[in-house]
């Protein structure tokens, strides 16, 4: 066998800058259409060029920047139509998803509706996010099917994103944990086509809420296909609001 060199293990420096400007980039920190230079980043991050240079290079092959002529790079901006497109996408997962879970009257944990609303009356978006993830995970994997979850998480940092640029101007937290408590008893209870169903409405009021928001000027505002109700709640869970 040829001589090979041995591999002297050693962190990798890329993966970390990566993530560091992916998570800057979905909590907002790096804003949409930011100039970005790798000199500038190097700096703040106090590493090398080198490292930056692979970092930048992965995210544009994931979206989450893009060439801005002579400027470089750039955040790439929002885009409402591909954030709607996602969550058309996530609404059939998380439907098959709920009906799954729910066809095993899976028990999942109601602390996790604790969670969420403590986390909706902070002051940080970023840990109900976080919370909102954790949910629906844990009925992606009651479901039984690992690809459910392997292919939502292929757009989760985009949604994340979305969702953070978002709610830092709309509240839809409370409402959002209404529906997931919703979701939660219809699968604990065992109704399959109501779980699934009150999952789809969700992802689907939510996507048409973050989009019409991310649109120039609110052009979705009046959008064929307008949910009825807000953040995609059924008639049920609106009657139960309407007595609090």
């Amino acid at each position: 066998m040829a001589s090979l060199s041995r591999i002297v293990f050693t962190p990798d420096l890329t993966e970390q800058v990566y993530q560091r400007l992916l998570h800057a980039i979905c909590d907002g920190e790096l804003a949409p259409d930011a100039r970005l230079t790798q000199e500038d980043l190097a700096a703040a991050l106090g590493v090398s060029r080198q490292p930056v240079l692979q970092a930048l290079r992965l995210l544009k092959k994931g979206g989450f920047v893009s060439d801005a002529g002579r400027r470089g790079l750039r955040v790439t901006p929002f885009e409402a139509s591909a954030i709607t497109q996602m969550y058309e996408v996530r609404a059939v997962l998380d439907g098959l998803a709920a009906r799954r879970a729910a066809l095993v009257h899976a028990q999942l944990d109601p602390a996790i509706l604790r969670e969420g609303r403590q986390a909706a009356a902070g002051q940080h978006i970023g840990p109900m996010i976080d919370a909102d993830m954790r949910f629906h995970h844990l009925i992606y994997t009651a479901s039984g099917n690992p690809l459910i979850a392997a292919t939502a998480n292929q757009h989760w940092h985009h949604i994340r994103r979305a969702m953070g640029a978002v709610l830092q101007t709309v509240d839809l937290r409370h409402v959002w944990w209404d529906e997931h408590e919703a979701i939660l008893q219809a699968i604990s209870s065992g109704e399959a086509d109501r779980a699934e169903r009150l999952a789809r409405q969700h992802c689907e009021g939510a996507g048409y809420h973050i989009a019409a928001q991310l649109a120039p000027h609110g052009t979705l505002a009046h959008a064929a296909g307008t949910p009825g109700h807000a953040g995609g709640a059924d008639d049920d869970t609106l009657a139960r609001r309407s007595h609090s």
